[in-house]
């Protein structure tokens, strides 16, 4: 018997999924994380050593892994890939291997097919679409210094700002203030530009602060709906192009990422101006764990003999 292995790496964890070559799943497990835009590459090693460990151990043996399908983030920067394709290797095994992106497996696990749209919005955003000829299209995934609209790292900036001019006057009172200076532990626009400025802060620390939209938009505040409609228009935008290059309008939309997933009043803006826009189109949730994607794409490669 062979086996397929399918591994989801995200920001914190890998769940994994092991499956024979009919598409059972035999096993699934999860271990360290293999991100390495978060990730330094002493723990990516050892994550991936006892990945493949069990992943032997789950086959009889890597001599019986027939595939081994890989999402990650960052995977464009062929420098991961490398990095990617070592680290499985560094074991013994020798099998097929693919790399790809986090959305293309996301996408494949929701719709049981690498074919339709998926539009993520978690710390970055991104939009990704396959036609049936297999032709693609992406929009956004350039990262929180130049692109990534409507993502948690932007609304959390987006917070820090209204705090900022809420403060000087530039905007009316808003409860986003207290919320931010609270989280933040400060009392002043002062102290709020040090930690935006302080080395130690991160894009994920400003993308955590995502989780006080609700909160504001709660009360009504109108600085807080504001961001909501701001950042509804950026992810509507980043679907039109794929929608149109694929001539997908009428298709399937995976959402994905926490800020579509968690936050009603951002997914409920989207839905409203994607009707209007496509009224044809469809939206998936996408799944928790997208290692059952990778094993649908590890198993398609197997078949087709990659």
């Amino acid at each position: 018997m062979r086996y397929v292995a399918g591994m989801d790496g995200g920001g914190t964890k890998t769940a994994v999924t092991v499956a024979d070559e009919r598409g059972r799943a035999v096993h699934r497990f999860t271990s360290g994380a293999i991100n390495y835009n978060g990730q330094d590459e002493a723990s990516i090693r050892q994550s991936f050593r006892a990945i493949m460990a069990e992943i032997a151990q789950a086959c009889g043996g890597l001599e019986h892994l027939a595939y081994v399908c890989v999402g990650a983030a960052g995977v464009s920067n062929p420098a991961v890939r490398q990095r990617l394709t070592a680290d499985v290797r560094e074991g013994g095994y020798a099998g097929g291997l693919l790399i790809t992106g986090d959305h293309e497996t996301a996408l494949c696990g929701a719709l049981d097919s690498p074919v339709g749209m998926i539009l993520i919005a978690g710390t970055g955003s991104i939009c990704f679409g396959r036609d049936a000829a297999g032709h693609t299209h992406r929009t956004g995934g350039c990262g929180y210094l130049i692109d990534d609209e409507g993502s948690g790292y932007s609304i959390g900036r987006e917070l820090l700002t209204a705090a900022a001019k809420a403060g000087d006057g530039r905007i009316p009172p808003t409860v986003v203030t207290g919320l931010v200076y609270e989280r933040l532990g400060v009392t002043s626009v002062r102290e709020l530009v040090g930690f935006v400025h302080d080395k130690r802060t991160n894009k994920k620390d400003v993308a955590a602060l995502a989780t006080l939209l609700a909160p504001a938009c709660d009360a009504g505040d109108a600085a807080a709906l504001a961001i909501v409609r701001k950042s509804a228009a950026a992810l509507l935008e980043l679907v039109g192009p794929v929608a149109e290059r694929l001539a997908m309008q009428d298709g399937r939309l995976v959402l994905a990422g926490s800020v579509l997933l968690k936050n009603a009043y951002v997914r409920d803006a989207f839905e409203a101006l994607l009707r209007q826009a496509y009224p044809g189109m469809r939206c998936v949730a996408a799944p928790a764990d997208a290692s059952e994607g990778a094993v649908r794409m590890a198993l398609l490669a197997l078949n087709n003999g990659a």
